[in-house]
């Protein structure tokens, strides 16, 4: 059984009705994918994807404002209204792009502190989203006490020494379809050495298809690509990684484990 930690059903343009996403679900689970985290990336689209995703009771959410979405602004009680929900399993994605954005860094910042938190508030699980910002991604984190409430950081692409840093404070790195691009030798790297006990496998989906699905609209059924390349790499067994990856998911996100009936 595998988990797609981190993807966007409702951005899927594969899935523009319940029927092509009951498909997509459905092709998902002929793979061995059984859950799946449908993470929001800005506010004012938090209803429509909660609306989209009802009737589908293996899919947990997220709420929160994605660093690139900051222009579009962030209401913190919309958020903890957001977060209420009984399906909103973890705040984000959040977090900081300096490769994107830089011109934004001071309210990508703010935006960031005031997710953290809202997140130790209610303690619910972040979900990050860092690039080109180690420095800056870790500062808030520690300065916002996020060992309080945890989280991942999410299609990591940073070096160890990031990891390792965000590892100290609880959080648990995720790979996604990034590992298999034949320029991610470094990253590679970094993957081998990540304990089983602190490891997810993600999509990311629509974006980021895995070789060798590459030029296509990212689905979590291509979740099973990025497990079998990661074993691969860790001369692990498939069946040994999804099982521990599994686990990792719902000992993070304690609330998907208990509408799972894993607690």
């Amino acid at each position: 059984m595998l988990v797609d930690s981190h993807c966007h059903l409702d951005r899927l343009k594969a899935a523009p009705d319940q029927d092509s996403l009951q498909q997509i679900i459905n092709d998902a689970k002929v793979r061995g994918v059984d859950w799946f985290l449908c993470v929001n990336v800005r506010q004012q689209d938090f209803p429509s994807m909660r609306d989209k995703m009802a009737t589908h009771s293996q899919v947990f959410l997220s709420a929160g404002v994605h660093p690139l979405d900051v222009e579009a602004g962030l209401s913190i009680e919309q958020l903890k209204q957001h977060a209420a929900d009984p399906r909103v399993v973890a705040i984000g994605e959040t977090g900081l792009d300096y490769f994107y954005a830089p011109d934004s860094k001071t309210v990508q910042q703010q935006c960031f502190e005031q997710q953290v938190a809202v997140a130790t508030e209610i303690n619910k699980p972040l979900i990050i989203h860092t690039r080109d910002a180690q420095e800056d991604t870790m500062a808030i984190l520690r300065n916002g006490h996020a060992e309080k409430c945890g989280g991942v950081l999410h299609c990591f692409t940073e070096s160890l020494e990031m990891a390792q840093a965000a590892m100290a404070l609880g959080f648990y790195i995720s790979v996604s379809g990034i590992v298999t691009f034949r320029n991610a030798d470094a990253l590679r790297s970094v993957i081998k050495q990540i304990p089983k006990e602190r490891l997810l496998v993600e999509t990311d989906s629509p974006y980021l298809a895995p070789i060798p699905h590459r030029g296509k609209e990212n689905q979590p059924a291509f979740v099973r690509n990025v497990a079998q390349f990661v074993a691969d790499l860790r001369q692990e067994p498939l069946d040994e990684l999804a099982a521990y990856t599994t686990d990792n998911f719902f000992r993070l996100f304690r609330d998907a484990a208990a509408l799972a009936g894993r607690i």
